[in-house]
């Protein structure tokens, strides 16, 4: 164990994308555990975009003050430990920050010989997001027409596969590129995929669910949400995981125009927060890695090196240069 510990804190509220001025790189002293506490010296991140709400707003957490760590979940190993139950050694996941070193309280162990890829995606918040998400929120129905945006990014990717494993009818995908779109037919098995930024989206959407979206699952918002919106069919449903495209414009969030539809087709809009269902977690997590297991869902990851390349690589999130799930290895 070394003597200094780095910490990324928060210097300014962004405004659009983070920058130079958004985060400062600071060292210090390595922090030494209270009762109850254990020392983690931290080895991944896991870049999700609720890190950049948390640093401009009040959201289901408080907003990340100026001056303190940057708030972020990740995996470590306990080096010290005195709290009962996790012992030197351990692997365990937690809100652990931009930091080399993290005094953590309250942290749930990871069970040897998970890899930390699979422990902060599928099996991470980004996989429980999915599972939920589809049948506690959007009850997913066999033969459901499902539509997902950012559908190649690590929580889209999931949703869609799920579906599928669930007895969805067609899944489609919406992402931003020939590359993502590709990925999405012949590695995770969507039956059609839509790049946003080459096609006409309602158009394409017209085409390929022609008696209307049943399950529509939301990562992004904007002029997507409303396209999904004007091609609901009866009864639909829209589960609203996160509107990334309205996080970082530096603007106010654009309203769906085509939200009456809703009430034409007795459609429902739902958001959720994955927290709610912390108590299950064990579930969703024992049928994920069934299927992980058996080859019936693939993940892909997109891993930076380095802490001091952690604001690169939320900025990814937002500007779509990974694929799949973005992890920073300490």
């Amino acid at each position: 164990m070394t003597d200094a510990n780095r910490r990324i804190v928060l210097a300014e509220r962004p405004t659009t994308m983070v920058d130079e001025r958004t985060t400062r790189l600071e060292e210090g002293p390595v922090p030494s555990p209270g009762p109850g506490q254990a020392l983690v010296r931290v080895t991944h991140l896991s870049i999700d975009p609720t890190i950049r709400g948390w640093m401009g707003r009040d959201t289901y957490l408080p907003a990340i003050g100026i001056g303190e760590v940057v708030r972020c979940a990740g995996l470590g190993q306990v080096v010290e430990s005195r709290r009962e139950g996790v012992a030197v050694g351990d692997t365990v996941f937690g809100l652990l920050g931009w930091q080399d070193y993290a005094v953590v309280g309250d942290v749930n162990t990871v069970p040897p010989g998970v890899a930390p890829e699979l422990a902060l995606g599928l099996l991470g918040v980004t996989g429980l997001t999915a599972y939920f998400g589809l049948i506690d929120v959007g009850h997913l129905a066999e033969g459901d027409v499902v539509v997902v945006s950012g559908a190649a990014g690590a929580t889209g990717s999931v949703a869609g596969q799920v579906a599928k494993i669930l007895g969805a009818g067609e899944v489609v995908g919406i992402a931003g590129s020939d590359e993502k779109c590709a990925w999405l037919l012949d590695t995770a098995g969507f039956d059609h995929a839509v790049n946003y930024k080459t096609e006409n989206v309602p158009k394409r959407l017209h085409d390929v669910c022609p008696d209307g979206i049943d399950l529509y699952w939301d990562n992004v918002g904007g002029d997507i949400l409303d396209a999904c919106l004007g091609q609901l069919a009866m009864h639909g449903r829209v589960v609203l995981c996160g509107a990334i495209s309205q996080y970082a414009t530096g603007a106010e969030p654009v309203g769906p125009a085509n939200y009456l539809n809703l009430i034409g087709k007795r459609g429902r809009m739902e958001g959720f927060i994955v927290l709610d269902y912390a108590d299950r977690f064990p579930e969703a997590q024992a049928k994920l890695f069934e299927w992980a297991v058996s080859g019936r869902i693939h993940t892909a990851e997109h891993v930076v090196d380095g802490l001091e390349h952690a604001p690169e690589a939320l900025n990814m999130l937002f500007t779509g240069a990974n694929l799949g799930k973005v992890i920073v290895r300490v």
